[in-house]
Parts: structure tokens; C-alpha cells; sequence
């Protein structure tokens, strides 16, 4: 009987783990200590990775603080030069459309009983001197200019006359006449000879049509010192919107 009971418990483990009972106690008896292992090496990997986020989070702060205290010293400096001014929304029989936020200006007119004339203006160009042989470009020899175009509208039947125009600190220089159609240009239209290589006669003919049309040296002056203000307006603006978006958050 005592045999019989041995034998039975000695079967036991076999009857449980058929075959490679030995292995399978072994993993039993190791499986705890695996897990709390892995848990103890998870806990040794979590603490520098925490540091480190923590380390990354401070520094990209410091960094947009710095970069927000700049932009800060930038604008005050560009007020403290002048303070932000507004263009004046006339000049002579022009309205003036500042276009904040755009690398324009526009002035519109109405000229007799059948004429509008729209003239859009962009920011400063820089314009280089012909090199001569031997010679150094400097900072005095580069002259600001505007690019300048005028459309003048007679009615719906009829296309748009444009100048295309170069606007220096007290001249306006024409580049190019042409017409086009109202809806805009389409292909490849032909735009004239180069206005230079019009006869004498004729282009002093088409400075004049624009002098009556109060298109002249006056006006030139009056729009550079436009975008003396508008440049300066825009990058205030500018760097404003650059510090708002990297405050954003904080």
C-alpha cells in the first residue's frame, strides 16, 4: 500500500508535464525572478529617459526665450529709431491702400469722366551700378528703386493700357507700354519694343500722358517715402508674428 502511495506521487509530476518535466520546473522556478528583472531594467531605462526629456524640454524653453527676448530688443530698438507710423490714406487725388502685410501698395484715381487709373507699387529693389574694370561696388553706389505698374481703364469694351515703370528717389522711368485684355493675359502676347528704342519724340509724348495724370516726380518722391514707413511697418510686423508663434504654448 505504501509502495502504491510512493508510486502515485511519483507519478504525479509525470502526469502533469508528460515529458520534459525538469525544464518546465526550472521554468517555473525562474519565471518570477525574469519578470522582476525586466522590471527592475525597465526602472533603470526609465529614470535617464525621463532625465533627458526633462533636459530636452529646458533647453528648447531657454532657447525660445532667447529667441523671444531678441525679437523683443529688435522691435524696441526699430520704435525707439521712430515710432510706427500709418500712411496717409491720400495723396492728391490718389487714395492709398496700404495693403498691410503684403509686399504692395495700392493708389487708384478716377481721371476725367471715363478714366480709372489703379497703380500697385512693390517694396524697395536694390539697383547695382555698371562695374567698371578695376573698380569696387560699395554701399554708396547702390540707389533704391520701386517697380511700378499703372493700368488706366476706359471702359469694358475697350482693353487696359499699362505701363510697366521703374520709380526712383525723384524720377519714374518707363520700361514697357503695352494693352491687354481686362480678364488678363493669355499665351504669350506681344508686348512692344523696349521703350528706349521707341522714337525721342514719342516717348516724351507718353511721360507727359502720365504727367497729366498726376504720374510724375512728385508722386516718385511721395512713394519712397511710403516704403521707408511700410518697410519698416512690415518688419515689426513681421518679427511680432515670429515671437507670437514661438510664445504660442508656453
Amino acid at each position: 500500500m505504501l509502495l502504491r502511495l510512493v508510486g502515485r506521487v511519483g507519478r504525479r509530476p509525470t502526469s502533469f508535464f508528460p515529458q520534459h518535466s525538469s525544464y518546465r520546473h526550472i521554468t517555473l522556478i525562474a519565471h518570477p525572478f525574469a519578470r522582476r528583472s525586466s522590471i527592475e531594467n525597465n526602472y533603470v531605462d526609465y529614470v535617464p529617459q525621463q532625465s533627458r526629456r526633462n533636459v530636452s524640454v529646458m533647453r528648447k524653453s531657454a532657447f525660445e526665450d532667447r529667441i523671444r527676448r531678441l525679437i523683443r530688443n529688435d522691435i524696441q530698438y526699430e520704435l525707439d529709431r521712430s515710432p510706427r507710423t500709418k500712411l496717409i490714406p491720400n495723396f492728391k487725388s490718389f487714395a492709398v491702400d496700404e495693403r498691410p502685410g503684403e509686399q504692395w501698395i495700392r493708389l487708384n484715381k478716377q481721371f476725367g469722366e471715363d478714366e480709372e487709373i489703379k497703380v500697385e507699387v512693390t517694396m524697395f529693389r536694390v539697383s547695382t551700378p555698371a562695374e567698371k574694370e578695376g573698380s569696387v561696388t560699395t554701399e554708396n553706389d547702390l540707389e533704391l528703386y520701386i517697380s511700378m505698374v499703372i493700368d488706366i481703364f476706359k471702359d469694358e469694351e475697350n482693353g487696359i493700357l499699362e505701363f510697366v515703370c521703374n520709380v526712383w528717389p525723384d524720377s519714374i522711368e518707363i520700361e514697357k507700354v503695352f494693352m491687354r485684355d481686362q480678364d488678363g493675359m493669355t499665351g504669350k502676347p506681344y508686348l512692344g519694343p523696349p521703350f528706349n528704342d521707341l522714337d525721342d519724340e514719342l516717348q516724351t509724348s507718353l511721360y507727359d500722358f502720365l504727367e497729366i495724370r498726376g504720374i510724375n516726380d512728385e508722386l516718385a518722391l511721395f512713394l519712397h517715402k511710403c516704403m521707408q514707413h511700410k518697410s519698416k511697418n512690415e518688419y515689426i510686423r513681421w518679427m511680432e508674428s515670429v515671437e507670437s508663434f514661438v510664445a504660442r504654448n508656453k
